[in-house]
């Protein structure tokens, strides 16, 4: 169907009468941005182009697939709906484009119009062209990528040669195509109501009043501003007990959601209105057909791989402007887990029992979408532990079935935390005996039977932007004495209980100072009269947690137990004496000994990222082999994913090594390196870094680390984060943070005018000559292993080198002349890391602003 270009909506509009139906008659919006070559087409202010699929009753029962271009709704009418099945190729009628505004349209076209029935929105999001639309209208395939609350992945439109509007809908095969991915449910994704409830003008709030009435809920209105949050006591460890319900805990900000008199509220835990902060969250909650309520619940915002990210949170919630929070909304969207009930209609729901006000939430949220249940298990506390552990989360919530919802803390609510941490106030900033003299730690404190206590002080993990932002906020909050009970240093900063951080810690001791303290993050979100030491079963006191960002996903549906025992993946170890490195005796024993304690900052990188193998079964300079493809006769609880491979022209089935005993198994076959993919499963078009990798060959290490401080003072130039980590072998790496935001191709013209530039600028040191004989005793900024399957030896990865070394992440500070890259060994890394952190970490979920970067990269390019 060829649209008149200069009114794509004029048969649209001509269909309908605007003062018989409901459907939004509009003129289009204009198309932004560039339209042509490789640079994807934007939606209007900028923002990214969005897709709805509508459930629609007509004459027959359908499915309406629809994409924003250039200011419209390219649409689709698809018969029996998208499957995730590469089998089923679904027919999709192309029909004339709607206006944007129907992507946000439900409700009844009455008999006698054009399309006469109900409409609900079945799945909404986002939408990336994976080639060029234009191009591929024209040519009959469009290919790209869906990012919706049912619909993911890469998927193809492929037009039906004989006709001009018959096409084909198809997944694309990647890690979530498959034949039982189909069980979809059929209710909106905005109201959550079904296209019956539509047909006969009915709502849930009905059902749900009557049975509030017959549970005996008190007849008082609940607003937000009168609910003091119930708070969970703590434990040290999970139990069992059939008189409670467990939770998964999540990593995000707890949030009191109101809607009344038409207007929604999303209140935080200290009292701040974050309505604006979170558009779509408060669109969702205006979306649902009844008012008023008072929701109980966790924002959090994900990424690509459904991984829980306190950064991405943060950075939704720090904006301040309005199209700042639109745009973020569709770049970072966020999910509203509600666990609880207050209040609905004109009854106090809090005096029931939990299972109660439980089953009333569920029936109010949709199935899917923006809003979403917080599920439960029943008695098996310790299992679902275990779950959340395996995947990285906080760790879970407790709750008494029968308990009422109680403000303050109470011990009918317990959290037990997969990893020991607490929020504590910064009470004073430590000089640093360093010969910088700037300050270097943080002295913290927090409540102890209601008197502020000193709990130590943290610098491991710290960074000078961190140092240098918390200065900033604090100065005004100067105090002339130190903090009651802390040591007295000279210089050191002390301040008002105003601001609050997050620590990761060993122990506490018996005077109430924490041992081997972690800096975690800040907490913006977290007042400092939160920061209360708890009393778990022991009678030791342990501060309240808040949880590290979790790196499991999450799952959208029920929670489901693990399938096998603990003690089903235990890893058989073998020939553990045989030695690996015989000029320096380290054995295979000592190989999976330092995997296993490098374990905590290593699998951050690995999880949902495709890994290829390099094993060494009789050591270093015995044969070794390259292995992408999984054997059969691995154990079954190893997780995989099967990829096309375009080099192999057949499936292959990569390991996926998600926790420690994937990862000790892949050292107990022998495996020295471990080389993994820029993306994840679920994502592999969208690679999260640029590398660019500084090889000497013949250079001087001294020119490679000139060269290094040149690519990270280029970026600082344009804007662009950027993180050094070693090779593992002679060179350096630097690692750019994508985020997601653009495919491999991409990611390579990044790097590439990266290194361009960086060449221009240091022409007798650098090159991009690929040919050693041509490189005359210069660097190599190799910008080519950024691409499709192309792979980095992984942050913290052994090599296969006299001496052990091990790829480690580096401080820009360390990037120096005095750089000596033998000494990062399988003997002094995780030493390193225990003693000052991961600086490389942000490079997982940094999202920095890629356009204004390479605006400013393209202004410094040589013409």
């Amino acid at each position: 169907m060829t649209p008149d270009r200069s009114d794509p909506l004029g048969p649209y509009r001509r269909k309908r009468s605007p003062e018989r139906t409901p459907e939004p008659v509009s003129v289009p919006a204009p198309a932004v941005g560039s339209t042509s070559g490789k640079s994807a087409p934007v939606g209007a202010g900028g923002r990214r182009l969005q897709f709805v699929v509508q459930q629609h009753a007509a004459r027959r029962l359908h499915f309406d697939f629809r994409l924003e271009l250039d200011g419209v709704l390219k649409s689709w009418a698809v018969p029996k709906g998208p499957s995730y099945d590469q089998q089923h190729k679904q027919l999709a009628v192309m029909v004339e484009d709607h206006p944007l505004e129907y992507a946000h349209f439900e409700g009844v076209i009455p008999k006698g119009n054009y399309g006469a029935g109900e409409v609900i929105v079945w799945d909404t999001g986002t939408w990336l062209p994976l080639e060029d639309p234009h191009a591929g209208l024209v040519k009959g395939k469009l290919l790209f990528e869906l990012r919706g609350h049912r619909l993911r992945g890469r998927w193809t439109l492929v037009k039906i040669k004989k006709t001009e509007t018959e096409w084909l809908l198809i997944k694309e095969r990647d890690a979530l195509e498959g034949p039982d991915r189909d069980g979809f449910t059929h209710d909106s994704v905005l109201s959550g109501r079904t296209l019956e409830e539509l047909r006969s003008g009915t709502t849930r709030a009905a059902g749900i009043v009557a049975r509030l009435r017959a549970l005996g809920a008190p007849e008082r209105p609940v607003h937000a501003r009168d609910v003091t949050l119930m708070l969970a006591s703590t434990r040290a460890r999970a139990f069992d007990d059939p008189a409670w319900v467990f939770e998964f805990k999540y990593d995000g900000y707890r949030i009191l959601a109101e809607r009344a008199g038409g207007r929604v509220l999303l209140r935080s835990r200290n009292g701040h209105d974050l309505t604006d902060r979170f558009p779509d969250v408060a669109r969702a909650l205006a979306a649902l057909p009844y008012e008023p309520f008072v929701l109980d619940g966790e924002v959090v915002v994900t990424d690509e791989t459904g991984l829980p990210s306190f950064g991405r949170l943060q950075q939704r919630a720090q904006v301040r402007r309005a199209a700042d929070a639109e745009r973020l909304s569709q770049e970072l969207p966020a999910t509203y887990y509600a666990f609880d009930l207050p209040g609905f209609d004109r009854f106090d729901v809090r005096p029931l029992p939990l299972l109660e006000r439980k089953a009333l939430l569920r029936d109010m949220l949709p199935s899917a979408g923006t809003l979403r249940y917080s599920d439960h298990v029943p008695a098996h506390g310790t299992k679902l532990y275990a779950l959340a552990e395996q995947m990285g989360l906080e760790g879970v919530v407790g709750k008494r079935a029968d308990a009422p919802y109680r403000s303050g803390r109470s011990a009918d609510w317990a959290k037990v935390r997969a990893h020991r941490t607490g929020d504590f106030v910064v009470v004073g900033l430590k000089r640093s005996s360093g010969a910088g003299g700037g300050f270097g730690s943080l002295h913290i404190a927090c409540y102890r039977g209601g008197v502020l206590g000193y709990a130590g002080s943290v610098g491991t993990g710290l960074t000078q932007p961190v140092l240098d932002e918390l200065r900033a906020r604090l100065e005004p909050h100067r105090v002339p004495e130190g903090f009651p009970g802390a040591p007295r240093g000279r210089g050191d900063l002390w301040v008002e209980p105003v601001a609050v951080v997050e620590v990761r810690y060993l122990e506490t001791t018996s005077a109430g100072s924490l041992r081997h303290p972690v800096f975690l993050r800040l907490r913006p979100d977290k007042d400092p009269s939160e920061c209360v030491a708890d009393v778990d079963e022991k009678g030791s006191q342990a501060a309240t947690p808040g949880g590290p960002p979790g790196s499991g996903a999450l799952d959208p549906g029920p929670v489901s137990l693990p399938v096998e025992p603990p003690s089903a993946r235990a890893v058989k170890f073998t020939n553990l004496d045989k030695v690996f490195w015989p000029e320096d005796g380290y054995t295979k024993g000592d190989l999976v000994a330092y995997y296993r304690a490098i374990a905590p900052w290593l699998l951050p990188y690995l999880r949902d990222r495709p890994v290829v193998l390099t094993r060494f079964p009789d050591g270093i300079h015995g044969k070794s082999f390259y292995q992408k493809d999984a054997p059969g006769f691995a154990p079954e609880w190893l997780r995989r994913a099967v990829i096309w491979s375009e080099g192999s022209e057949r499936e292959l089935s990569y390991f996926i090594a998600d926790d420690e005993p994937a990862l000790l198994y892949l050292a107990n076959s022998g495996t020295i390196p471990l080389h993994i993919w820029a993306s994840r499963v679920g994502a592999l078009e969208r690679p999260d870094w640029c590398s660019l990798d500084l090889d000497p060959k013949d250079a001087p290490f001294r020119d490679v680390v000139k060269v290094a401080l040149a690519v990270r003072a280029l970026c600082e130039e344009i804007g662009m984060p950027c993180y050094p980590k070693t090779s593992g072998s002679t060179g350096l790496h630097v690692l750019l943070p994508l985020g997601g935001q653009c495919t491999h191709e991409q990611a390579r013209l990044v790097g590439e005018l990266i290194a361009r530039v960086v060449v221009q600028r240091e022409p007798e040191i650098a090159t991009i000559t690929r040919v050693i004989a041509q490189r005359q005793g210069r660097v190599y900024v190799d910008y080519l292993q950024n691409g499709h399957g192309k792979l980095l030896v992984a942050p913290f990865s052994v090599r296969p080198l006299p001496g052990a070394p091990v790829s480690t992440p580096l401080a820009w500070r360390d990037v120096n002349a005095r750089l000596d890259l033998r000494k990062h060994t399988i003997r002094t890394v995780t030493k390193r890391m225990a003693r000052s952190g991961d600086p490389l970490l942000p490079v997982l979920d940094a999202r920095p602003d890629l356009l204004t970067a390479l605006q400013a990269l393209q202004r410094l390019l040589p013409r």
